[in-house]
């Protein structure tokens, strides 16, 4: 496998707040594989947990029925522009 082509890249840095999940110990082994490879793609070490974030956030971003409920969420909650007299 080439780690070139790994859906993750570089993490960026951001503000963040902390969370506490369970996972299934596979997934775990998974993660962490997976956090291996893409220190070798990125040449900075990474933890598993750090991954996390950022594969939830692509995920959410690439989910298509999640972005157009929430554009209609957001139309639906903006309050109408005032008219101009």
């Amino acid at each position: 496998m080439s780690t070139s082509k790994l859906r993750l890249g570089p993490l960026p840095k951001a503000e963040i707040t902390k969370l506490t999940v369970t996972l299934p110990a596979e997934l775990k082994q998974r993660l962490e594989r997976y956090a291996q490879l893409h220190s070798q793609a990125h040449g900075e070490p990474v933890d598993a947990a750090a991954l996390i974030p950022h594969m939830l956030d692509a995920f959410i971003a690439r989910d298509r029925e999640f972005l157009k409920r929430s554009r209609k969420s957001d139309v639906l909650s903006t309050p109408p522009a005032s008219p101009e007299i």
